[in-house]
């Protein structure tokens, strides 16, 4: 398994919308892409001036998948983002590989 975690830091005056957005939009438009099995969106609990932080994680079952969401579907979703929220947010992305358990 390949979890693909995005963690975005959103503007506190743009916080409700990105959201709403988020849960409503965008991970479901993820998720219909066909490459991921779970997703879930994670509060990080860290004191942040400059806004509220989030940890988006999907699972895909395999490389492979995951390789597919990035070539096929991610820059069509990315840009997205940046044409609603461009400016309001940062965002950086970290593949994990399950270990344990298997």
């Amino acid at each position: 398994m390949i979890i693909y975690n995005v963690t975005v830091n959103i503007d506190l005056d743009a916080h409700e919308e990105w959201l709403a957005w988020m849960k409503e939009v965008h991970i479901p438009d993820v998720m219909a892409t066909g490459q991921f099995v779970e997703s879930r969106l994670h509060k990080v609990l860290a004191a942040d001036e400059g806004g509220m932080t989030y940890a988006v994680q999907y699972t895909a079952p395999d490389m492979a998948h995951y390789e597919r969401y990035r070539d096929e579907h991610a820059p069509r979703l990315q840009a997205d983002a940046h044409a609603r929220f461009g400016g309001r947010f940062v965002a950086f992305r970290t593949l994990l590989e399950v270990i344990h358990p298997r």
